[in-house]
């Protein structure tokens, strides 16, 4: 009797775990060997060891790439300490899987069908073929950025610092920024500043912006641009939707900022240093979360922007959280063609996969749901905190930004677990933790009648 032929995904998903198990605990194992070595005292200044929480609450940060501190990074943690966080960092800025199959590279170990699969989901490549060599130029392409970032830096930084300190604190920097984490070596002026003190410096705020960008654009994107040169005509869809919803934020941020800070946190600048920083207003949320000004100081209207760009994130497959571009993209464009009453949901003459749309609303419903409801139980559990305040911490967190209005070191135990869950889930991704408890689930062959409801 012949065995039936199993299809490529029945053979990945019969060889064990599944990929959102092996990714989430692939995380978890990274967070836990992070904490203790932050508890360890040689990684703190005091010489003491941490509170469980706290260490923990960092290493989350520093693993998911978000950039909410309860210390600051120069004056708490010594050097041991900010090379545990810098490598935690660079961990899940490539992610769990990137990071493993450099190895096997390394060792020129072979890497087998169902590993390859899982690097296909990793970084939502659309095709199995070649995957290992993109990979490589993965790899390659981190080291060439960040070392790139890091000369640029360099040059303002070595006659600030010196020698040592201003190349340690350029590759730190660089590696933090193209990894979109918000860490940062500059509390030596001042407790939680930033980049304030470089707020009217060109060099290093272009050269965060390019950082944050290439690190956000997505892997996918690079391999598009690197195969296929600069003939926009020539991309993928995904990449095309990528670099036209990241360019127009972009611009589109800036040009809002300008106008809305004009009178606020950014008067008194010249006409230079207000484009300049309204430039990296517009990318930073985008889940970078480093600061030339203060957020606290921001207009309302303004903080409302830096919430939407929060949420809306980075594109699939990068350094960057959030819902991701093409996600909000997708309801916005099949909203437009329902509205025309066109039959199928159409963008730069292609047509959208039927059951996009699907996900896209699950993405949008789950990361809100788990927004609104942490930000509902921390205001519960800590009342003399401003409600706006804990949203825009919670939007910060799942979409692992970083950005905080000062909030985070006043939240309490249960509060501190809470964001850590949820910078967790946002470097996860919040329904791929949902599937690891849904992945049993039957489906039945007898569906109901169907019955129409109102909407609308």
């Amino acid at each position: 009797m012949k065995k039936k032929n199993k299809s490529l995904k029945e053979f990945v998903s019969s060889g064990g775990m599944s990929y959102p198990k092996i990714v989430g605990l692939g995380f978890l194992a990274v967070i836990l060997i992070g904490t203790f070595l932050l508890m360890l005292p040689v990684s703190n200044r005091n010489g003491l060891s941490p509170p469980f929480v706290d260490a923990f609450f960092t290493a989350v940060s520093a693993t998911c790439v978000t950039g909410l501190v309860v210390f600051d990074t120069y004056q708490h943690w010594t050097l041991f300490g900010q090379i545990v966080i810098i490598t935690l960092i660079q961990i899940g800025g490539l992610g769990f899987m990137t990071v493993i199959t450099m190895f096997s590279i390394l060792v020129k170990r072979k890497i087998g069908l169902r590993e390859r699969s899982f690097l296909q989901e990793s970084v939502n490549q659309q095709q199995l073929k070649g995957i290992v060599r993109m990979m490589s130029m993965i790899v390659k392409g981190t080291l060439l950025f960040e070392l790139s970032g890091a000369a640029l830096l360099a040059i303002r930084f070595i006659p600030k610092m010196g020698l040592a300190e201003g190349i340690y604190n350029s590759v730190f920097l660089s590696v933090s920024a193209f990894c979109n984490a918000g860490f940062d070596l500059n509390g030596k002026y001042g407790e939680y500043s930033s980049l304030v003190e470089f707020h009217d410096d060109t060099l290093v705020l272009v050269t965060l912006i390019f950082l944050i960008l290439i690190g956000s654009i997505g892997f996918f994107v690079w391999y598009d641009i690197r195969e296929k040169g600069l003939k926009f005509r020539r991309y993928s869809l995904h990449t095309k939707l990528a670099l036209t919803i990241t360019l127009g934020l972009t611009f589109a941020g800036a040009i809002a900022f300008l106008i809305l800070e004009k009178d606020d946190t950014l008067s008194g600048m010249g006409t230079g240093e207000r484009i300049l920083s309204s430039f990296f207003l517009s990318v930073s949320p985008r889940t970078a979360g480093f600061n030339s000004v203060d957020l606290a100081e921001l207009s309302p209207a303004s903080k409302l922007i830096h919430l939407i760009y929060m949420f809306i994130g980075g594109n699939p497959g990068s350094t960057a959280g959030g819902a991701k571009t093409t996600t909000v993209a997708v309801l916005f464009i099949s909203a437009w063609c329902s509205l025309r009453n066109y039959d199928d949901t159409n963008i730069f003459e292609r047509r959208l996969e039927s059951d996009i749309l699907k996900k896209a609303v699950t993405i949008i419903v789950v990361n809100l749901s788990l927004i609104m409801l942490s930000t509902v139980v921390i205001s519960a559990l800590q009342r003399e905190l401003a409600m706006g305040d804990i949203a825009f911490e919670t939007f910060s967190a799942l979409n692992t930004v970083g950005m905080t209005t000062g909030i985070t070191r006043d939240f309490n135990t249960l509060s501190k677990l809470i964001i850590a869950f949820l910078m967790y889930c946002g470097r996860v991704g919040s329904v791929s933790f949902v599937l690891v408890f849904a992945e049993n689930r039957k489906y039945s062959e007898v569906k109901n009648p169907i019955e129409k409801i109102s909407i609308g």
